[in-house]
């Protein structure tokens, strides 16, 4: 998990209040403010024709004097002008324009800048909407890439802004016939609400404004006149939220006086969700408002004499009572409950293709107006006798909205690992003040949300970390099961690093903030799994490919079946006493075209896959497995070979001591001591192993000191070792060249000894005392726990693993032999390892790699599956596919088989959304209707269409249930094989 925190200097207590980062020193010129610079956009374009000097004083005479440019420079020898223009006033096709006007060709913009936003799109019922949401947003000029996500009702969409804007995009999607709000946009992500007070004029709100976007650091200023909030996204490195309450408050003049106080606006999401669900479910209850009785006059007190009677009394002519009940009550479900497919039909036939609300609107309007034709022929005619449909049209509508109401409170299941992970953050931190000499004069409890870069927080046993940072006092554990999906509670102390939203456990710890709003790892995790969420996976594309055409498909299958039971029935083609009681040959194969329109839903298909990616996603963020989209979750279950780097992804990365040897009667403590006493003063990776060895070493033989033995003409021998004078005594610590410069003699024993680390990969580290070898310390770079174990499970899963590494020959076959890999490549470079990879590829082979470090990045970029270690470098993370939150190998495996549950629950929906319709279809076509007398009503068959979502959704759901296949518990490996004599 620390992966997404740069790498930053322990900070001892010293440093209370000396910043973790430098400030920005960039300093604006006078007199121009930082908010003026980023206001202006710079673009450049290539024009043709500039024959002389005159050309370009034309071109930048007419250019300078529209409005909004405020400069431009014209290259008359480069065929170059750069413009310098306020986007607010003016774009870059403007400027372009008045360039052609005076006859010189202007090539492409050159140098364009993209920016992101992310929008809220309402209205999506199946994949045909969110494909023609698409389209209507590549089509805008300026967007280079845009991904309409269906399940998550989001778009993200990559732009120009120097060609088009934002209020163009949400103007497209409304052209479309959907809703549109703005989540974010790419220079919105570290901001704040500020609720206002003292604010009693234009010109009050103008100066608060001014004062905001004048200050270091602030990206966008947006202002609401209704509520008294104003919204400022700012650069965490540079301000932040109390440092803008402060600014707020200085700009009053005496006697005015400006409050700012932190205004928590509702949740848009959610609010949104409740908002969609209160809708449908109003829909709902009032379609049964008027389809109960719809169906009560027309199917249920007929058959009951003598309370149904008065349904038949004959109004004029032979309209009934019954009949105009029926067409009052079922006009308003029709019309203003249904009017949405009809808005939803209009908008995509307009666009040039269909989707669900076309196929309802087609059926029910077939139901309805033939109803009414029954009617109005009954109202002008005494001998006419025919059934009408209204309860058909009636109970379609009412069905159908109980489907979307069901299938919109089980997506909003889908995301519950996401919002689960949003709410960790604690809500207030207490914050502490120092005077100049670091020592506390203040404790403050305030808002995590006000909480600043640098702030120094007290963190009490029992809470939660409000902000990333790093432990400068105290100890105490830390759970961070709730991020990385660690059980244990892992030990902190100063130095040490901490994440948001983790539970402080048993002690009181003070923490320096080094990451605070979208900055944080909570925050990173959160963007990165609804980026996935909004990624499309491969095997989409089946469901895209099919609802091009399905519904276009219904409607001709539809239409064929009414010609099918139609002209038959004309012909008296079959037995009479096949049409029901008080229906005709045309009435009959009417509710069976009707049915097959109905019964065929796109809106299972699409939804699919998007809903499991959801599921799958949120729950591997939620087990430690953070997963970069749809496309890295398929192909993962193809994996069939997984390489492996060796340091720190199959070992520990840190070389430790694993063994000792005494050689004399030197008690073994103090034999490490001496040795302890002589490396304290050196860097090397091996001293370091031999202190912490010696450290652990005393707490096993109940020592509480720390103190290291005090050690003279301390002297580094490269490539040898160490040599110091400690409590009076020639200390030597290095290897067999350090002895032999010295004249140490070497005895047999310690030469076969020496061998056999060798043979085992193990660096062995001599002791040499007053020039006598009295032991030794075998030094190596121990393998995790749990490696062993994982090769072993993914040979089971039909996997082969293969280690890669630039580490010699003789330490490679030692660690391979020690976790069962059978085919190893050592001394290896980072280009040579992503060549292996494209060598096994070249085979047919799916790759993944696993690998933490800067070195690993060209491999993990090359395999089909790159897996980063959690721990390791930001490079590397970029550059991976799934990041090992946990840095444990046993995610390895969670990860691929997360990916085979899923896939296998992809396409167990594709069976629910695709067996619905290739069962059901038949059957509204009447095909078993000539042998057994069942079909299917067009009310049954809308129910069973809107069945076949809510089965999708749900059957997404379960995917919350998965559990780990392997779980290693972290045992402690014994750090003291000795042997002594």
């Amino acid at each position: 998990m620390q992966m997404l925190l740069p790498s930053m200097e322990q900070n001892g207590e010293s440093h209370l209040k000396e910043p973790l980062l430098p400030a920005s020193s960039g300093a604006s010129p006078a007199g121009v403010s930082p908010r003026k610079e980023r206001k202006t956009r710079k673009v450049m374009f290539s024009v043709r024709g500039i024959s002389c000097a005159s050309c370009a004083v034309s071109i930048e005479t007419v250019v300078a004097g529209l409005k909004g440019v405020e400069s431009i420079q014209v290259s008359p020898l480069q065929g170059q002008a750069v413009v310098q223009y306020r986007p607010e006033e003016t774009d870059a096709r403007t400027i372009k324009e008045a360039i052609e006007e005076l006859n010189f060709e202007v090539d492409e913009l050159q140098e364009q800048e993209i920016a992101v936003c992310r929008l809220r799109i309402k209205g999506m019922a199946c994949t045909s909407c969110s494909e023609s949401v698409e389209r209507a947003l590549q089509m805008v000029p300026g967007v280079k890439k845009a991904a309409v996500g269906l399940a998550l009702e989001e778009a993200k969409v990559h732009y120009d802004p120097n060609v088009t804007s934002r209020d163009l995009i949400i103007e497209a999607v409304e052209d479309a016939g959907f809703g549109a709000d703005l989540i974010n946009s790419g220079d919105d992500v570290n901001k704040v609400h500020l609720k206002l007070e003292g604010v009693n004029s234009p010109e009050d709100a103008k100066l608060i404004q001014s004062v905001l976007e004048t200050a270091e650091g602030v990206n966008h200023v947006e202002w609401d006149t209704v509520e008294q909030t104003i919204k400022v996204a700012y650069d965490p490195d540079i301000t932040g939220p109390r440092l803008l309450i402060e600014r707020i408050q200085n700009a009053a003049k005496p006697p005015k006086c400006f409050n700012a106080t932190l205004h928590s606006p509702p949740k848009q999401r959610e609010a949104e969700r409740n908002h969609e669900i209160r809708n449908y479910r109003n829909q709902f209850l009032w379609s049964c408002l008027f389809t109960v009785p719809v169906f009560l006059f027309s199917m249920v007190l007929p058959m009951i004499s003598p309370f149904g009677d008065w349904l038949s009394y004959r109004i004029c002519n032979n309209m009934t009572i019954g009949m105009l009940l029926r067409w009052l009550l079922c006009s308003p479900v029709q019309f203003i409950v249904g009017w949405r497919f009809y808005i939803g039909a209009y908008h995509a036939l307009k666009r040039g293709y269909s989707n669900m609300d076309v196929l309802v609107a087609l059926g029910t309007n077939a139901a309805y107006f033939y109803s009414v034709y029954i009617v109005l022929k009954a109202l002008t005619s005494a001998s006419f006798e025919g059934e009408d449909f209204f309860e058909t049209s009636a109970m379609l509508v009412s069905f159908i909205s109980l489907g979307k109401y069901l299938e919109v409170v089980a997506k909003g299941k889908t995301s519950d690992a996401l919002s689960k992970l949003t709410e960790l953050a604690p809500e207030t931190a207490c914050l502490l003040s120092f005077d100049k000499d670091g020592n506390v004069i203040s404790e403050t409890e305030i808002s995590t949300q006000l909480l600043q870069r640098n702030d120094v927080i007290k963190i009490v046993p029992g809470t939660k970390v409000p902000v990333d940072g790093v432990v400068i006092k105290g100890q105490s554990h830390v759970n961070e099961s709730m991020i990385t999906g660690e059980a244990r509670p892992i030990a902190k102390k100063p130095g040490d690093r901490v994440i948001g939203g983790t539970v402080n456990d048993n002690g009181c710890i003070i923490v320096k903030a080094t990451h605070v709003g979208s900055q944080t790892a909570l925050s990173q995790i959160v963007q990165l799994v609804e980026a996935a969420q909004l990624a499309r996976a491969p095997v989409q594309k089946l469901a895209d490919k099919i609802s091009k055409f399905f519904v276009p498909t219904v409607v001709v299958a539809a239409f064929l079946t009414w010609l099918g039971w139609f002209i038959p029935g004309q012909f008296h083609l079959y037995p009479k006493q096949w049409i029901p009681k008080a229906m005709d040959s045309f009435e009959l194969a009417l509710q069976f075209g009707i049915s097959v329109l109905v019964v065929a839903c796109p809106c299972a298909l699409g939804l699919a896959t998007p809903t499991a990616v959801m599921v799958a996603t949120g729950k591997g963020a939620s087990q430690g497995v953070l997963i970069k989209g749809g496309n890295a979750l398929e192909k993962a279950h193809k994996i069939k070979t997984i390489i492996f780097d060796k340091t720190g992804t199959l070992t520990v990365g840190k070389p430790s001591v694993i063994q000792t040897k005494v050689f004399s009667k030197i008690p073994l403590l103090e034999l490490c001591d001496l040795a302890a006493g002589a490396e304290a003063s050196s860097e090397h990776p091996l001293s370091k192993a031999i202190v912490e060895h010696t450290k652990k070493l005393r707490e096993q033989y109940g020592s509480l000191s720390d103190h290291m033995m005090e050690s003279r003409d301390f002297e580094v021998h490269p490539g040898a070792g160490v040599s110091a004078n400690v409590e009076g005594k020639l200390v030597l610590v290095g290897n067999k060249r350090l002895m032999q410069e010295f004249e140490v003699p070497l005895s047999p024993e310690v030469e076969a000894y020496m061998s056999e680390m060798e043979e085992l990969a193990r660096t062995c580290v001599l002791v040499a005392i007053d020039k006598i070898i009295c032991g030794a310390l075998a030094v190596s770079d121990p393998l995790k726990p749990e490696a062993g174990r994982v090769i072993s499970y993914l040979k089971s899963m039909g996997i082969s693993s293969i280690m890669v590494t630039g580490d010699n020959w003789a330490t490679a076959k030692s660690i391979a032999k020690e976790v069962g890999i059978d085919q190893v490549f050592a001394e290896i470079d980072p280009v040579g390892k992503a060549e292996k990879i494209k060598d096994l590829q070249m085979q047919g082979l799916t790759v993944a790699m696993v690998g933490d470090g800067i070195n690993d990045s060209p491999a993990l970029a090359a395999a089909d599956v790159g897996m980063a270690i959690g721990a390791g470098t930001d490079v590397a993370i970029e550059a991976a596919d799934i990041v090992l939150m946990k840095s444990s190998l046993e995610d390895v495996i969670t990860a691929i088989d997360l990916s085979r549950k899923t896939l296998s629950r992809i396409r167990l929906n594709y069976v629910w959304a695709l067996g619905y319709n290739v069962l059901g279809m038949p059957i509204a076509a009447g095909v078993l209707f000539p042998f057994t007398g069942i079909r299917l009503p067009p009310w049954l068959a809308g129910a069973a269409m809107a069945a076949s979502s809510v089965s999708v959704v749900c059957s997404s759901l379960l995917l919350q249930l998965y559990k780990k296949p392997l779980h290693v518990e972290d045992t402690l490996r014994p750090t003291d094989g000795s042997d002594s004599v």
